[in-house]
This record gives C-alpha cells, structure tokens and sequence, in this order.
C-alpha cells in the first residue's frame, strides 16, 4: 500500500476569485487574500484525495473599502460570528465534491477541478497544480441581503461564480 502525501496549499502561488453581478449589468470581481489548506493523497493522480480548505473572511477584497466593509458586515459574512469558510471533500474524475460552510450553513457542493500538473519547484520540493471552478447560490448559505431596484431586479446577483488556482506543495 502507497504512504499517503501531506499537500499544503502555497497561498504565495494560489488565488481565490469570486464574481458576482451587480445592478443586473455588471459584473463585480473579488478575491480573499488569506487562506489555508491540506490535501492528503495516495495516489499521484489525487484520485482519493480528502480535502480540507479555510479561507478568512476578513480578507475580502473587492478593490472598493466602502463594498468590503459592507461585505464583511452582518448584512453578508458576519465576520466576527463567522470568521471562516470552510470546504471539507475528496477530488475524483475532475470533480471536487464536499460541504461548504458559510455563515455556519453547510450545503454539499460539486465543482469543476482540473489537476494542471506536478513537478518538482525552484528549491526542490514537489509541486502540483489545480485549477478550480464553479457557481453557488448565496442565498443556500444565509447571504441573503439585497435591495430591489427602481427599474425591476436586484442590486446583487444571487450566483457567485468561483475561479481558485491553487499550488501545493508536498
């Protein structure tokens, strides 16, 4: 039997992004700059691999202060009560699966994952490359705030787009 690789996600070489709509017409970009994460794995493929992933809500980051601070607010994260997002879930077939925690609301997901490739890094260490992508509904997790518009619709999207690149290192 394989000895199982302890990954730790490089947070130096990864992004988290994150698009949402606003106003119906636009679309607003975001990121959170701190996370951490481990990935544990037998195989080189990562076809058993368990997953578990945090990310700091107070790292939001729209590139607006105004918008983070409402975001970080109790009208969306609660960042006090809620510090952390958290996925817990396994990575088979290009498909990451699991449960996703936001606001202590805990949903199963299924995204898109692509294992982009591994090799050895500038100082030796092994490396590998994912790239991760997929829609939730924030409304599933409690982020339910918004307002309605004088024309019809609503100031923000209920469908957050992810895009994560993500680079362990083992």
């Amino acid at each position: 039997m394989a000895k199982a690789t302890k990954w730790t996600i490089d947070p130096a070489h990864s992004d988290i992004q994150f698009k949402v709509k606003h106003l119906g017409m636009f679309t607003v970009t975001g990121t959170f700059k701190k996370f951490e994460g481990e990935v544990i794995s037998e195989n080189e493929n990562f076809s058993d691999a368990v997953i578990s992933f945090t990310i700091h809500t107070n790292s939001i980051d729209t590139n607006h202060s105004d918008r983070d601070a409402h975001l970080k607010s109790d009208d969306f994260f609660s960042i006090e009560k809620h510090p952390h997002i958290v996925f817990k879930g396994t990575f088979n077939n290009d498909t990451l699966s699991g449960n996703l925690t936001i606001n202590d609301v805990t949903k199963p997901v299924t995204l898109d994952a692509e294992l982009t490739g591994t090799g050895k890094g500038r100082f030796g260490e092994t490396r590998a490359g994912f790239e991760v992508d997929g829609k939730i509904n924030r409304k599933d997790f409690g982020l339910v705030w918004n307002l309605l518009m004088e024309a019809g619709g609503v100031v923000v999207g209920e469908e957050i787009k992810l895009h994560f690149n993500i680079q362990l290192t083992a």
